[in-house]
């Protein structure tokens, strides 16, 4: 299913007055998702673990002229519940409400058959993206039901909707993913102004696709600048009425 409409394009202002916290906002899809919400407007909450490259990308959004950037430098790989519910505490106290949510960090892992994986990466693997994105979530949850409007936003793949061989853990973790999205949507559709979908970017020209598919030509896929009006569109109120939906940018 696709996201926006063909002929949708935000306007210059398009997400003003929001609030996002956005993962794996460091480098790839992440940082561009990063930079064009703020240039459209919101204060971007930029979590990763790379406090260099955080700071790099504040300093380049604060270029822009866009609204302050927050820094949230923290491990999802080693985070404990204690550190979420701490985390969710420390935003409160300088934010109303919070308008989105996009779960975009991941690790890709070993691409081994099953019966080869390692046991200790499949558990790292999935605290990251598994664990970790439903423990942010469930206590950010009271910070978003204060926003008239509220997004989450899980970043799937193609891989966690049809399962491939030689995928592993990563195909797995999406499918839980999508699990996560589903069940979430369900249980808020007819009580929360919070709405939940899923997005599959398709093949990007990322470091995770290039470690996946190093004969491929990067060059043949889109950048990640050129697929962020989905991520926008989602954020922003043109999508009010789009809920519990597996979404695809190409």
């Amino acid at each position: 299913m696709p996201v926006a409409p063909d002929s949708w394009e935000p306007a210059a202002s398009e997400l003003s007055g929001k609030t996002l916290l956005i993962t794996g906002a460091s480098e790839g899809i992440g940082r561009a998702i990063s930079l064009a919400c703020a240039e459209a407007g919101a204060e971007v909450l930029l979590l990763g673990r790379n406090e260099s490259r955080l700071e790099s990308l504040y300093d380049t959004i604060m270029r822009t002229g866009a609204p302050t950037p927050g820094i949230i430098p923290i491990d999802l790989g080693s985070a404990t519940y204690d550190d979420f519910v701490n985390l969710s505490s420390t935003i409160a106290q300088s934010i109303t409400r919070l308008d989105g949510l996009v779960h975009n960090a991941s690790l890709l892992g070993d691409r081994k058959p099953i019966a080869q994986t390692n046991a200790s990466g499949w558990h790292q693997l999935m605290q990251v993206n598994v664990n970790a994105t439903f423990m942010l979530t469930q206590t950010l949850l009271p910070l978003m039901e204060l926003a008239p409007k509220a997004s989450i936003v899980f970043t799937s793949s193609g891989v966690g909707r049809r399962g491939r061989a030689y995928w592993g853990g990563y195909a797995v973790s999406k499918f839980a993913t999508e699990g996560l999205m589903e069940v979430l949507a369900d249980e808020l559709g007819a009580t929360s102004n919070i709405r939940v979908n899923s997005l599959n970017p398709g093949a990007v020209n990322t470091a995770m696709r290039r470690a996946a598919y190093p004969a491929e030509n990067p060059d043949t896929n889109p950048s990640p600048e050129a697929l962020v009006n989905h991520w926008i569109y989602l954020m922003s109120d043109a999508s009010e009425g789009v809920h519990g939906c597996a979404l695809s940018a190409q």
